[in-house]
């Protein structure tokens, strides 16, 4: 794992979504990196207004509580569901959370692993070797739940301890043992919220397309099912397709372009992850029909808020990838001393999403990467 020592929150962010900082097994995919810079980024001081929403949204003030660790030492493996951003941004709260323990004489070290595409089976894979090795902890953001959860009760049955953490859990419900679940507990409500902003937006009715990440991945398949809810309840609303994009922007753009060219009057695009309203825009912009195609989407792509402020997207739901990662290794520490959920913390530990819209764009730019 890579250390930023000496860098401000904003400055490590900037960093991080910029670059591919942790390495994995590479499967021959493209690793979906914002790389471009738009000409529309200001580099001079942007005046924070101090905008409740985004200061609301987006913190970097975490502080571990009174919790005292058993060991003075402690190894963690983590793995997640791809080389990408938005977990680069869960490492920032992991990374804080380390340093703070080490200023109390504590010791973390740890793995932070992924493949360069989703692959349960790699996953599986790294699972079981992690659990050869002997680590205190194993933490897994679940890129298949009918494929994993059988892998986590394996190894716990061994006395592997073993926690779920970001996007994705499975649950004792899908008959996974794992003792505690860190991140986004309402995926499907976020599914819900971003298709209600579009439907108001374009006055319940007209045809909507959308865009899902990975097939099996809990997060994308829970926020398309409260997708599919809310649209349901508007018989004027039609859903010319649903597609995935496997966590690739240029897929995304394709899939848009598809549906622009069979229906030339689409009204919305829904996207359910973090690359897509990226392609779904680069598609509506190509057509020049940034207005009349209302885009609503997930997270904080610098790309998407971008276009966020242009006007290309309507709105984005942000998580909290930060306070994930702080509290994955404040739970992490509990967990390998034993300590059993409702004592210290939960089973659920919940991070909160916040819609934002084009007039918070500037303010979420500049906290996450100093610039606008």
């Amino acid at each position: 794992m890579k250390k930023f020592k000496g860098l401000s929150a904003i400055s490590v962010l900037a960093l991080l979504l910029t670059t591919v900082a942790i390495g994995g097994c590479g499967t021959g995919e493209e690793i979906e990196t914002p790389t471009e810079t738009p000409e529309s980024v200001i580099s001079v001081d942007f005046e924070d207004n101090n905008n409740e929403i985004v200061d609301s949204a987006v913190s970097f003030s975490h502080t571990l509580d009174d919790y005292q660790p058993r060991k003075k030492e402690y190894n963690f493996y983590f793995t997640y569901k791809l080389i990408q951003p938005w977990w680069d941004a869960v490492a920032m709260g992991l990374e804080d959370a380390m340093d703070q323990y080490a200023e109390r004489g504590i010791t973390i070290n740890y793995e932070y692993l992924a493949p360069s595409a989703v692959n349960a089976d790699d996953q599986k894979d790294r699972i079981i070797n992690a659990a050869e090795r002997g680590f205190d902890v194993i933490g897994v953001d679940v890129a298949d739940s009918a494929k994993i959860a059988p892998v986590i009760n394996q190894v716990m049955n061994k006395g592997q301890k073993v926690i779920t953490f970001s996007s994705s859990d499975t649950e004792p419900e899908d008959n996974c043992n794992r003792i505690a679940f860190i991140g986004n507990t309402h995926n499907n409500q976020d599914g819900a919220d971003i298709a209600e902003a579009l439907c108001k937006k374009i006055d319940y009715k007209g045809k909507v397309g959308i865009i899902v990440g990975d097939p099996g991945a809990p997060c994308h398949e829970e926020r398309l099912a409260g997708v599919k809810v809310v649209l349901k309840k508007y018989p004027n609303i039609k859903i010319v397709g649903i597609d995935y994009d496997r966590e690739s922007s240029d897929r995304a753009e394709k899939i848009t372009e598809r549906y622009l060219e069979s229906d030339p009057d689409l009204a919305g695009m829904i996207c359910c992850n973090m690359v897509n309203p990226v392609g779904a825009a680069r598609a509506v912009k190509a057509h020049g029909l940034e207005g009349q195609v209302t885009i609503v989407g997930m997270d904080h792509d610098e790309r998407a808020l971008r276009m966020m402020k242009d006007g290309v997207i309507y709105c984005l739901a942000v998580q909290d990838c930060y306070s994930m990662g702080f509290d994955t290794m404040r739970v992490a520490i509990m967990v390998a001393d034993g300590v059993q959920p409702g004592n210290g913390y939960e089973q659920l530990t919940d991070e909160k999403t916040t819609l934002i819209y084009q007039e918070d764009a500037a303010a979420m730019l500049y906290r996450l990467y100093g610039r606008v």
